[in-house]
């Protein structure tokens, strides 16, 4: 996993700006919400969309298919200790033959294929931590630095928090909420 120890490096004057009124925005909102705002940073093109949280999965769709039902059964007979021919034939017999060819064929091709780290786990953790945070608070947005194509790198999770405001947000002049 490649680290980006200084996510908000390279954004603009604007941009910056930005964030400044994005974490208003949250600050001023008056409880938990699927509205509320997700920042995208793509570096490679020097872009940083804001998007609502309810869209994300339609941004960078989390792959699950680790999580399928099929896999997971299979996965806990195994640990149970049941040989794994059994094991396969007793999720035939569950789910039936071709759901259980077709959810190991999209296993192994998402396989050979990256999703920067971005699983459904990552998405449920990174929705938990958002709505744990506004609930307490705390208001802080989380800022998705997406990994640039072609690499192994995972997608980064920055949060924008009234502390990173006065250290990284604006380089011009202090913002006091």
């Amino acid at each position: 996993m490649a680290s980006n120890t200084q996510p908000l490096a390279g954004l603009t004057e604007n941009q910056r700006l930005g964030l400044r009124d994005v974490l208003l925005d949250v600050s001023q909102a008056t409880g938990w919400s699927w509205e509320l705002p997700v920042l995208l940073r793509d570096r490679c093109w020097l872009r940083l969309d804001r998007i609502r949280l309810s869209e994300l999965v339609r941004y960078i769709p989390p792959d699950g298919r680790d999580e399928a039902p099929e896999l997971m059964h299979y996965q806990q007979l195994i640990a149970q200790g049941i040989d794994p021919l059994l094991a396969q034939q007793n999720c035939w017999q569950e789910f039936g033959m071709e759901d259980c060819q077709r959810a190991l064929n999209a296993y192994w091709q998402s396989r050979d294929r990256t999703n920067h780290g971005w699983s459904a786990q990552r998405y449920r953790h990174l929705i938990s931590l958002y709505r744990d945070q506004i609930e307490r608070g705390l208001p802080s947005v989380p800022m998705l630095i997406l990994a640039r194509r072609g690499t192994d790198e995972e997608h980064q999770i920055h949060w924008i928090t009234r502390t990173t405001q006065a250290k990284d947000l604006v380089s011009i002049r202090p913002c006091q909420l």
